[in-house]
């Protein structure tokens, strides 16, 4: 692709398109984008870089007509702006077409992929290589990450060093490519952090699922490198066929790179990582939970095995500052610590919930969730969503995001969810949307609680909403 070209982004605040409209910015071209609604971090993120959002979705926004026109994943047939696009033949790709095209060209390809864990892994990971790049500028990174890592201020960086680390995203590519965004990355190196069934609307099945990504692990070469989650019979089945090494990575001794005497105190977690048996580092990590240890590992053996150096990878991590929207502390008032995190899989909520657990053991913890996400939205996992919301103390559930669009057969019901944990004994009940959840709760909020909302969406800004109402209670008491 020649530069200079007009480049427009439907659905450009996504997290990996607007993402790439940094990118894409910073190769000299003009980019603009359109979505039906924008939300931060991405809106945020794109009004910093100037690059101009057009709401809702127009045809007008496509005149003078672009160079070329992305059309992110979430755009469908029937979408104003697409049917504009293929009526009058203007040129169109998919992000991840682009991005192996324009990007990833001359670089080292490192990918991050799983079902959970891609984003804060794919940022330490790129946290790991800035540091080293100290010493050694030719590991400086480029980076593509699916949400805004908070060492970095953004979710992408393009640089003249030879690693190119990107989120390795298993969720279709385009209304015309149906396969999986990763199968575009062509790793020279990958994460595989955990295989599970997910995305509900494009897999039929758990098997669908793990072909996926032994499609990705076989795409890997022969002088490549996979680091694979060591505590899980699906990761080791789709493993099983690699052409390259493989190092499995966890909590078992019989790991190559193995956690021991896993502990959190003074706000921080700590653990002796060992390689082969024996005692490699002491690893300290701003983050609770047993998921980042299992993230901050998967990154460090990476590291390592590219030949970054181990005083590199030991401060970066400790010095690791999360990504947006994993366990975000959003507000503190009056006491009560408002948690945003990005919740999306039954899985996810319940490692979330464990991990405030152990950062905040005397503490009343609230789970607060929007089911949203293609997942959530479907009655596939209602017990096994019903089992990690009961890890909290108290639960409120709103109504499923545009349930409509879900057959009723197929949809999650809240009320059933609710019901189960009353019998349970864990205190939950269903609020129709943002502004009566807020509404309810304030003033049953006390000091100490802590409060986890869940939405992989913008949950009606109730991450705005629910702190300005703690601070009304505040200045009326």
């Amino acid at each position: 692709m020649q530069a200079k070209k007009h480049i427009h982004l439907i659905g450009i605040c996504g997290t990996a398109m607007a993402s790439l409209a940094g990118l894409l910015q910073l190769k000299g071209h003009r980019v603009t984008g359109s979505d039906q609604a924008a939300y931060p971090p991405m809106s945020d993120l794109l009004q910093s870089l100037h690059i101009p959002i057009s709401e809702p979705f127009a045809e007008a926004n496509l005149q003078p007509a672009p160079d070329l026109v992305i059309v992110g994943n979430a755009i469908s047939r029937g979408n104003i702006e697409l049917e504009y696009v293929l009526d009058q033949r203007i040129p169109f790709q998919s992000l991840a077409q682009l991005i192996h095209e324009e990007l990833l060209a001359g670089h080292e390809s490192l990918v991050v992929a799983g079902t959970h864990g891609k984003t804060t892994t794919t940022s330490m990971l790129a946290w790991i290589y800035e540091v080293a790049s100290r010493r050694s500028p030719e590991l400086a990174p480029s980076f593509l990450i699916g949400g805004v890592a908070e060492n970095f201020g953004t979710s992408f960086h393009l640089r003249e060093g030879r690693p190119f680390i990107i989120e390795g995203d298993e969720y279709d590519t385009a209304f015309f490519d149906k396969g999986p965004k990763f199968m575009h990355y062509f790793p020279d190196a990958l994460i595989l952090t955990h295989v599970e069934y997910d995305h509900a609307d494009i897999y039929r099945d758990l098997d669908a699922v793990k072909t996926a990504f032994k499609r990705l692990v076989n795409l890997v070469p022969r002088r490549g490198r996979i680091v694979a989650f060591d505590g899980a019979e699906n990761v080791t089945e789709c493993v099983a066929n690699a052409f390259c090494a493989v190092e499995r990575y966890g909590f078992s001794e019989k790991s190559r790179w193995c956690i021991r005497d896993f502990r959190h105190n003074d706000g921080r977690t700590h653990w002796t990582l060992l390689r082969d048996g024996a005692p490699w580092a002491e690893i300290k990590l701003n983050m609770a939970g047993e998921h980042n240890a299992l993230n901050a590992t998967a990154a460090a053996a990476l590291a390592a095995g590219q030949g970054v150096d181990r005083e590199s990878i030991v401060e970066a991590l400790a010095s690791f500052r999360s990504v947006k929207r994993r366990l975000e502390v959003r507000a503190v008032v009056d006491g009560v610590t408002i948690i945003d995190d990005f919740a999306h899989h039954p899985t996810a909520i319940r490692e979330t919930l464990k991990a405030l657990r152990s950062a905040h053991p005397e503490s009343r913890l609230w789970a607060v969730l929007e089911p949203r996400s293609n997942t959530l939205r479907r009655n596939v996992f209602e017990e096994e969503l019903t089992d990690s919301l009961a890890l909290a103390d108290r639960v409120v559930l709103a109504s499923v995001f545009r349930q409509e669009s879900i057959p009723e057969a197929e949809r999650l019901d809240p009320a059933a969810v609710v019901s189960a944990l009353n019998a349970r004994g864990v205190q939950a009940a269903m609020l129709k949307d943002a502004d009566a959840i807020v509404a309810q709760i304030t003033p049953e909020l006390q000091a100490g609680d802590v409060v986890a909302i869940l939405s992989n969406g913008g949950f009606d800004s109730i991450y705005d909403k629910l702190p300005r109402s703690l601070q009304q209670r505040s200045a009326t008491a």
